[in-house]
């Protein structure tokens, strides 16, 4: 079937099935967050992007392969609800950016900067730092060989402009000008964007836009 990346709580995961990793999508919690379970098709090894909430269901999702890490993309509790319980069960790795960390009540195992590598078998994630929704927010950036690229950005990048920033004039232009430049600035169109709440999109979908977000200052 052909993934959408529509989600719903309580409903089933979506499938992106790529040539070397398989992403799978679920909705969780009451502020409907996606989390992410990428596989490497190569290896079997998995990887979680954000540990929401409704442990039982990412539990399910992981199965009984388990993951070898678990990457937070950012201090809100809304993105962690569930991570001390998935770290219990499965014992994997935890990720998340340097400048989050304290906020995140589950110790992290690798304090991420800006360009690190992360990887799940034989795939590669580049971390980038995105500051302004909070201080150590990242996105992870799947530079797929044999097609576009694939970006996961938490709550900085939405279908229809940059994460919440509060009314901050500071934040909001520290956030739209690292997504413009580490995003935008770095990526094709065709770069497939999957955020931290809602609908997918891509950055050829969102580039037109950039100029009048600016101007709104949100």
């Amino acid at each position: 079937m052909t993934y959408s990346g529509a989600v719903k709580v309580g409903g089933p995961a979506d499938v992106h099935e790529l040539q070397n990793l398989m992403i799978s999508k679920v909705a969780v919690g009451a502020m409907n967050n996606n989390a992410y379970l990428l596989r490497c098709r190569a290896t079997g090894e998995q990887l979680l992007i954000d540990a929401a909430a409704d442990a039982e269901t990412l539990l399910t999702l992981i199965g009984d392969d388990g993951i070898a890490s678990v990457v937070t993309t950012h201090q809100h509790g809304d993105h962690w609800q569930a991570l001390a319980r998935i770290v219990e069960v499965t014992g994997p790795r935890t990720y998340a950016g340097r400048y989050d960390a304290e906020g995140i009540p589950v110790p992290t195992d690798v304090l991420v900067e800006d360009g690190d590598t992360i990887t799940v078998g034989r795939v590669s994630l580049t971390a980038r730092h995105l500051v302004g929704h909070t201080p150590g927010s990242i996105a992870l950036i799947y530079d797929d060989p044999h097609g576009h690229p694939h970006v996961f950005t938490g709550d900085c990048l939405f279908p229809g402009g940059v994460g919440n920033t509060w009314k901050d004039p500071k934040a909001f232009g520290s956030l739209i000008d690292d997504v413009e430049s580490k995003i935008f600035g770095r990526l094709p169109d065709e770069t497939w964007v999957y955020p931290g709440h809602g609908n997918d999109t891509t950055l050829g979908a969102e580039r037109p836009h950039l100029p009048e977000w600016r101007e709104r200052g949100w």
